[in-house]
């Protein structure tokens, strides 16, 4: 049967290995001082190596659910990495959110090594991978698409095929846009909210039946109303790099990014402000918190 390797056992990566092993398939996980506990995955009869190009030698297919582009490039290129030992057809699965223009030469670094690659970012949460309930958006050869699917199916309930290599990866920072975008802007306002002393029930109530409502607005209604943001664990940090991420896309394709960059900025200063952990539902209570900036010019409405 074939073989899975995973590098990246983090919230998401944890869900998506617990899957697979259900499905049946032998899994070799690689030990990582950010990995999460093992214990469960390994009583599945997943096992451990602590070489990435050990790893390599032994699986069929391997996937990646690393933080991003740095750390993808690291386990891939580096001395004793994945393509030192990657065996003549395997094939890389990169489910992790990276720069697109990284992600066309690791592929070709890959193919040069005698593999097959894929980039297969992910939409939804924690939550989701533990259900086996993840979007996938892939980039790749559709042939190759086809043998991988039985495999992504143990994990994702919707799997869409992008286009060629690259073209996950792209969408996903489309999609993370435009998700981060409209998670800053409710933050904000519940921010301006509650420093106007509205009441949060009536905020709710107002933007469910208005143009607020929607997928972000029903993630962060529990923080709004009682500070719970156990439902959407991604951290500001994590927001902060797809916002780069997206705005080096931009650049990098000739793309107006101004809306972007400001939201990229709400986000650093968060991070700088406050724990190195915080949710992005904790961005609401760092924004009540701030003082804006002086700003000058002329302050009057106009039409």
């Amino acid at each position: 049967m074939t073989k899975i390797g995973m590098v990246g056992i983090g919230m998401m990566g944890h869900g998506i290995a617990s899957n697979i092993l259900k499905h049946g398939y032998p899994m070799v996980l690689l030990d990582h001082p950010g990995n999460q506990p093992l214990e469960a995955l390994i009583a599945a009869g997943a096992t451990t190596t602590p070489s990435a190009a050990a790893l390599a030698a032994e699986v069929d297919i391997i996937i990646l659910c690393v933080t991003g582009t740095p750390q993808v490039e690291d386990v891939l290129l580096r001395s004793g990495g994945l393509l030192e030992g990657l065996k003549p057809g395997a094939i890389v699965i990169d489910c992790s959110t990276a720069i697109p223009s990284s992600t066309i030469r690791i592929a070709e670094s890959v193919k040069k090594a005698g593999g097959g690659f894929l980039d297969a970012p992910m939409t939804r949460t924690p939550k989701e991978a533990a259900q086996g309930r993840l979007n996938l958006i892939v980039g790749g050869d559709p042939a190759l698409f086809e043998r991988c699917k039985p495999v992504l199916e143990c994990f994702a309930e919707n799997i869409t095929l992008a286009g060629p290599v690259g073209a996950g990866h792209r969408l996903k920072l489309l999609h993370n846009f435009v998700s981060l975008g409209f998670s800053a802007v409710l933050a904000e306002a519940a921010a301006c909210a509650e420093r106007s002393e509205v009441d949060p029930k009536v905020f709710l109530e107002i933007l469910t039946k208005g143009g607020g409502d929607g997928v972000v607005l029903n993630r962060l209604r529990p923080y709004i109303e009682s500070r719970d943001g156990s439902g959407f664990r991604f951290t500001i940090a994590n927001a902060l790099k797809d916002m780069t991420y997206y705005t080096t896309m931009a650049q990098e394709s000739g793309a107006m990014h101004e809306t972007a960059e400001s939201i990229r900025r709400t986000y650093a200063q968060a991070l700088q402000d406050g724990p190195a952990q915080s949710t992005v539902p904790e961005l609401i209570t760092l924004l009540a918190k701030a003082q804006p900036a002086a700003t000058g010019g002329d302050s009057g409405v106009g039409a």
